[in-house]
């Protein structure tokens, strides 16, 4: 009888390929599972017993702005208290690596924290401080678009020349080798609106070769969405490389009600080529305070302010008021700030959310002094609230989106599964009592119904806290490390049109 680490009986498993649950035991040895089913010929050194709770694949949040959280704040809480065993960060276009600042962070990688949390001259600088930190959850990550920009321009309200591309390429490149994901843009923010589509070509252009993809927080979400998307679409086509959309969503007031067409235009583009998106389960965003996004229809909730410390949870609205000023003047004020702006209709969240291609990105943000709920409850919620209250999808549907799903489209090979074979990355929850706790007034509240958590097969939460065992790990890009020729090929198309625009 061999031995083993871990034996849960009596579990309700979903296996996260949205399969129909089904009662088994589970074996963990060595960080993985040994086996799914008869579990007698096992000696363990320990027994959990579910007592018929539902056992699932850990979650993996496919958006977040953990970079430096996980590092600096490595016990990761906000995260591992939901359930989620893996975040995926280096998105949006910004990333603490590689990173070699000029001054203060630059808008929204301000997002990610101070000057000090930017100490990572390399990707493999980076893999190594996670490393090193060994935070209670698994990490893979992009490189950020505009932290490069950052990098090598000496102003980011223009295109890069081709000097500053080549320079881009070779960051990028030392990141693939050293097991990035691949890119991530935040073309909707002005560090990077005046990026062409020629500057990120020549970037993705790197990517095909390395088995990497591509992610966008795209030009707009607002009116012209259907233009963002094609060319979020045209980048994946002319690299051949996989595209997720970031938190897709139909933003401000006189964007209600178009997800039925964008979804339309995702199907579209999904039949040629591989696309995906990441949802949150909220009708509220949260990002820096931006003028453009301050509009007297939709409430404006200010999380953090360098100038106003003091006025982090009040609204925008009663700050002017209190001022005897505009809220356009009372935003200017404030800058540098966050904000959640109230701007989404619930129905187009519903939508988007229920759609097959859709996974499930917390998008938090660890360091606003009041973040938006979604940085404790987006996978409860998701669970709770929107599975079992409002049956927008089945329980095996909504975790996979939160598991199966992103480990496929992430290319995170042996996760996101119960399968023999698999890292032992698990949670046991009870769906009768999951559910958020966090609301935008106390947003930083634990869930219910999170029994316990699993992270390479070591307990790592239970009875509604965490056991201090932290076994999380960098998760290189699990394919080929990227073709050298391919940084050293006679120069693209892209990266041509580059030069002949300065």
């Amino acid at each position: 009888m061999p031995n083993c680490d871990t034996l849960i009986q009596n579990a309700r498993v979903i296996d996260g390929s949205g399969a129909d649950p089904f009662i088994a035991d589970v074996v963990l040895q060595n960080g993985s599972i040994a086996t799914v089913g008869d579990a007698s010929d096992w000696k363990p050194a320990k027994i959990v017993d579910a007592g018929g709770l539902t056992l699932c694949p850990g979650f993996i949040d496919t958006h977040t702005h953990d970079d430096a959280s996980v590092i600096r704040t490595p016990a990761m809480l906000p995260k591992l208290t939901q359930g989620v065993t893996t975040v995926i960060v280096g998105n949006c276009g910004i990333s603490v690596a590689p990173v070699l600042l000029k001054g203060d962070p630059p808008d929204p990688m301000n997002l990610l924290g101070e000057a000090e949390s930017f100490r990572y001259p390399t990707f493999a600088a980076y893999t190594a401080a996670v490393t090193s930190a060994a935070p209670a959850v698994n990490v893979a990550a992009f490189v950020g678009h505009t932290a490069l920009r950052s990098n090598h321009m000496d102003r980011l309200d223009r295109a890069a020349n081709k000097q500053e591309v080549l320079a881009m390429r070779a960051q990028l490149s030392e990141a693939l080798d050293n097991g990035a994901l691949g890119l991530s843009t935040g073309l909707a923010y002005l560090s990077a609106a005046s990026a062409p589509v020629d500057e990120v070509l020549a970037l993705t252009e790197l990517l095909q070769n390395a088995g990497g993809m591509y992610a966008t927080h795209m030009r707009t979400e607002a009116a012209a969405i259907l233009d963002a998307m094609e060319e979020a679409f045209q980048v994946g086509r002319h690299s051949a490389v996989p595209v997720v959309i970031s938190h897709l969503k139909c933003a401000g007031v006189d964007n209600w009600g178009r997800s039925d067409e964008v979804l339309r235009r995702l199907d579209s583009a999904r039949e040629a080529q591989q696309v995906s998106c990441d949802c949150y389960p909220y009708a509220a965003s949260s990002t820096t305070l931006d003028i453009r996004q301050v509009d007297p229809r939709v409430k404006v909730t200010i999380t953090w302010s360098k100038s106003y410390p003091a006025l982090a949870g009040q609204a925008l609205s009663e700050i002017a008021a209190g001022w005897g000023i505009s809220q356009e003047d009372a935003a200017r004020r404030l800058q540098p700030a966050g904000a959640i702006y109230h701007g989404m209709s619930e129905d187009d969240v519903r939508r988007i959310l229920r759609h097959p291609a859709t996974m499930i990105g917390s998008d938090g943000l660890p360091n606003d002094a009041k973040p938006h709920p979604r940085l404790w409850g987006t996978f409860p919620r998701v669970l709770g609230h929107y599975c079992r209250d409002e049956g927008l999808f089945s329980l095996p549907q909504a975790v996979h989106k939160m598991t199966g799903a992103p480990a496929q489209n992430f290319g995170l090979l042996n996760r996101g599964l119960v399968r023999e074979g698999y890292a032992a990355d698990l949670v046991l929850f009870d769906p009768e009592t999951v559910r958020d706790r966090a609301t935008f007034e106390m947003p930083e509240v634990p869930a219910d119904g999170i029994e316990q958590i699993w992270v390479n097969g070591v307990l790592s939460f239970s009875t509604r806290e965490a056991t201090g065992e932290r076994a999380g790990r960098f998760l290189c890009r699990q394919v080929s490390s990227v073709s050298q020729t391919r940084l050293e090929a006679p120069l693209s198309e892209s990266l041509r049109s580059v030069d002949r625009k300065q």
